[in-house]
């Protein structure tokens, strides 16, 4: 009696490894492309907030809110996805026409009184039609109006 001493897999045994690991990549790379879109949206969150602070400072100091966007003393750091309104002001402006954001598109409902503020962003973070459009008021109300992130 002869013992059969070769070892390895059968091309069967490697196809089924080859269709799981191809089910588990179409599972998972959509999945982390939104959730990258998602972090890409954290920019907007951040330097909204940022924004707020700075207006409140200026209103603590002033006992009003800053009418403009010049004199408040907020730039963003390093290269950004959104371009940032006060007042419907353009703070950065660092999208390019080719995108979902056509260059000065920004939230519609900005405004700026004495007594109030609202400032914007707009981005486009997927490279797609849409554009994300962010605002934030006096009353620290963070607002998604139109969300670039597929869900």
């Amino acid at each position: 009696m002869q013992i059969r001493t070769k070892k390895g897999f059968t091309l069967i045994e490697l196809m089924i490894v080859v269709a799981i690991i191809g089910i588990l990549a179409a599972i998972a790379i959509p999945n982390f492309m939104r959730f990258q879109a998602k972090s890409k949206q954290s920019e907007a969150k951040t330097n909204l907030g940022a924004i707020g602070t700075t207006a409140e400072a200026f209103r603590a100091e002033k006992d009003t809110y800053m009418t403009s966007f010049i004199g408040l003393g907020w730039a963003p750091q390093g290269n950004t996805r959104f371009s940032y309104f006060y007042y419907g002001t353009i703070i950065s402006n660092t999208v390019t026409p080719s995108g979902g954001c056509p260059t000065g598109t920004g939230p519609s409902n900005l405004n700026v009184t004495e007594q109030a503020f609202t400032a914007g962003a707009a981005g486009d973070i997927d490279k797609d039609i849409t554009c994300d459009l962010w605002t934030y008021d006096n009353t620290r109300n963070l607002t998604n109006q139109k969300n670039d992130v597929a869900i």
